[in-house]
């Protein structure tokens, strides 16, 4: 059977979901998986990053990493996808990458492939199960299939217990993820792989 390619593409404007993408990426590689890991492009101005510090120094710190581009999607027979909660929503920087798929779409070049999401908020009720919901919208009209955690495992309760997909609380004083939630991410990447395999077999592809 072919192997699983994967494309971890997120945003990240201080790190944490930067790191979250990172820990997909390692357990999807040692569950067989080929992985690209792309970030969507910065929009906001540079004035908005330089009143965070921690904002630029990220962005500086990442300059390696390349751009998604539908492409990437294309390539792809399975997506995990992250983004902070803005207001109980997806980033705008997600979403204008997200827009930008409309030709794949319209072809019907994205259907059936799995997809899991993952993301961050300052605090454990700022809208993280929302913006998951939100950004499985764009993936049922792609027509791919959802592919959440769930209860599936017990690092799923360790990370918070949060069914639709991986979410974790940014804390800017220590801004080191807990083991608890990138073993979660990890899973959660695992379980895509697995059932992008079932898919891939039951393909033939």
């Amino acid at each position: 059977m072919a192997q699983v390619k994967l494309l971890v593409v997120y945003y990240s404007s201080t790190g944490t979901n930067h790191q979250m993408a990172q820990a997909a990426t390692t357990a999807a590689e040692q569950a067989g998986a080929t992985v690209r890991l792309r970030k969507v492009r910065e929009l906001a101005p540079d004035s908005a990053i330089d009143s965070n510090p921690a904002w630029r120094a990220h962005l500086n710190a990442t300059q390696d990493i390349r751009e998604a581009t539908p492409d990437d999607m294309d390539w792809a027979d399975a997506f995990i996808v992250g983004t902070p909660t803005r207001f109980g929503n997806i980033a705008a920087q997600m979403k204008q990458f997200l827009d930008t798929l409309g030709g794949l779409w319209s072809k019907g070049k994205l259907a059936d492939r799995p997809v899991a999401g993952f993301t961050s908020a300052l605090n454990p009720h700022g809208g993280q199960e929302t913006t998951l919901l939100t950004l499985y919208n764009v993936f049922c009209h792609l027509g791919c299939i959802i592919v959440p955690p769930g209860y599936t495992d017990a690092k799923v309760f360790a990370a918070g217990g949060n069914p639709y997909g991986v979410s974790a609380t940014a804390d800017p004083k220590d801004p080191e993820l807990p083991d608890e939630v990138l073993d979660a991410v990890g899973h959660m990447a695992t379980r895509v792989v697995q059932v992008a395999g079932w898919i891939m077999k039951g393909q033939n592809r």
